[in-house]
């Protein structure tokens, strides 16, 4: 029997939002989320790809990491095998039987190897783009040939808007530099942190705390005093490590990188004194100097910091 017009607009809304409610409540989406999340922030320091994007497509290419090529590979991206490949694959039907998949070692090298294969020219157009238009970045990756469902694009943008994930672009600091492994190989004090990604921040290396870290196992992977990474990062010894926070592994400094001297940073919303001392790697007693501010200010959404 023929619909009538709007009767068959109605049920492709109610349909849209369905699916978006129920996005939102998938838990198998939401541990997806909280386990790789800070991974594809790394992703977004080194490589500029939104974090946001990077989630986007593990959760859909891997069915939020359940699928065979992510369970029995790693392999969270669907990335084929190609004319370059030289590592292990694994064998399914997809555009044609018996496609050959790429098969990692770990998650990690899944999402470097998805930053890598990024690289290539015909996505080059898209790091023109400003990091945090997810957007841009959805519909350029659907008209560079990267999927072809011809409503890939909306189907990304949707799961980013459900599951909040732009908010993870903003923890990407393009002050903050990503340290090559080749450096680290060569600097006999960074070896043991070649599985942790060193970053640099204002010339002060940290890394990024993880699920299960406390300073005291820090400590004893970086072979550096409990107290003294305590004392580098002004918190009480009793403070409990969150992950994604930044460990400084040295002394901060007294002043900011020279490009943003001068400059104000603009306070968002949870964001503390101490939150916006460890984003630049300065000493928290220097931004309340700059400042004139008393030691037990609390910061508002908007304010303006002077940064030195």
């Amino acid at each position: 029997m023929k619909r009538p017009l709007l009767y068959i607009l109605y049920i492709i809304i109610i349909s849209f939002y369905g699916f978006s409610a129920k996005a939102q409540n998938n838990p198998s989406y939401i541990q997806y989320i909280e386990t790789y999340k800070w991974l594809a922030i790394e992703e977004m320091q080194r490589y500029h790809i939104p974090a946001s994007i990077t989630l986007a497509q593990g959760l859909l290419e891997s069915g939020a990491g359940q699928s065979i090529l992510a369970v029995q590979g790693n392999n969270h991206f669907g990335i084929k095998v190609g004319s370059t490949w030289t590592g292990p694959y694994i064998v399914k039907s997809d555009d044609r039987p018996n496609d050959r998949f790429r098969k990692y070692n770990s998650v990690e090298e899944s999402y470097e190897d998805h930053s890598r294969f990024l690289q290539k020219t015909r996505y080059q157009s898209l790091f023109q783009l400003d990091p945090t238009d997810y957007v841009g970045w959805a519909h350029g990756l659907k008209a560079a040939g990267y999927a072809t469902n011809p409503k890939y694009a909306s189907v990304l943008i949707n799961i980013i808007e459900s599951y909040n994930l732009a908010q993870y672009d903003h923890l990407a600091d393009p002050n903050h530099i990503y340290i090559e492994p080749e450096i680290v190989q060569r600097n006999q004090n960074l070896q043991e942190q070649a599985g942790r990604r060193p970053m640099l921040c204002n010339d002060v290396v940290y890394i990024i705390a993880r699920p299960g870290d406390t300073y005291q196992s820090i400590s004893k992977e970086m072979k550096i005093k409990a107290s003294k990474l305590v004392k580098y990062n002004e918190v009480d010894k009793h403070h409990l490590l969150r992950p994604g926070e930044i460990v400084f592994l040295g002394k901060k400094k007294s002043h900011v990188a020279k490009p943003i001297r001068k400059t104000y940073h603009v306070v968002r919303e949870g964001e503390s004194m101490h939150f916006i001392a460890q984003q630049y790697g300065i000493k928290l007693s220097c931004l309340y100097k700059w400042n004139e501010l008393p030691y037990d200010f609390r910061p508002k959404p908007g304010m303006m910091l002077k940064l030195k």
